[in-house]
């Protein structure tokens, strides 16, 4: 699934290319067909990564720490939202502040790239609403089944008894 970002204009012009020639602009990336958050909802720190990376670990911040606020997000319903709580655990915060860490790749880019696809990938998620389940009853023939399957066991097991001697 790819991913689409739409420019959105707010009090300003669209460039030759399609994208915000003002300061005013913002662009929206779009989750699903109702969902689309603006990237001005996101927050993004650059970090150092842990873990082996040569010379270059020390000195170069490639890890993208992404901050998402849910609680706040117009764009989420309450539905959605409590849907994305469960599925985020203990990335989410209490106040609805969801943070994702990637630092998988060694270039700040790709890093920054996954940890929006993971965000996208897990409202994409929490915007599907479960099938609500209608419980059905056994059949009176699988009911008969069921009992005509115990009484035989029954009756193997009840062969299975103490070995008399016939002296």
């Amino acid at each position: 699934m790819t991913r689409r970002v739409i420019p959105i204009v707010v009090g300003g012009e669209v460039s030759a290319r399609g994208f915000p020639a003002s300061e005013k602009a913002f662009l929206m990336i779009v989750i699903t067909p109702n969902i689309a958050i603006s990237e001005n909802e996101i927050e993004e720190q650059f970090i150092r990564a842990s873990g082996p990376g040569g010379q270059n670990v020390n000195k170069v911040s490639s890890a993208v720490r992404l901050r998402f606020d849910a609680a706040q997000s117009p764009a989420l319903s309450s539905a959605v939202f409590r849907r994305l709580r469960v599925l985020a655990g203990s990335r989410m915060s209490q106040d609805g502040v969801l943070t994702i860490l990637a630092e998988e790749h060694r270039s700040q880019v790709l890093n920054r790239q996954a940890a929006l696809a993971r965000l996208v990938d897990l409202i994409q998620s929490a915007s599907v609403t479960p099938k609500f389940r209608v419980p059905t009853r056994p059949t009176l023939a699988a009911k008969r089944r069921r009992l005509a399957a115990k009484k035989s066991r029954s009756e193997i097991k009840q062969k299975r008894g103490s070995v008399r001697s016939e002296d």
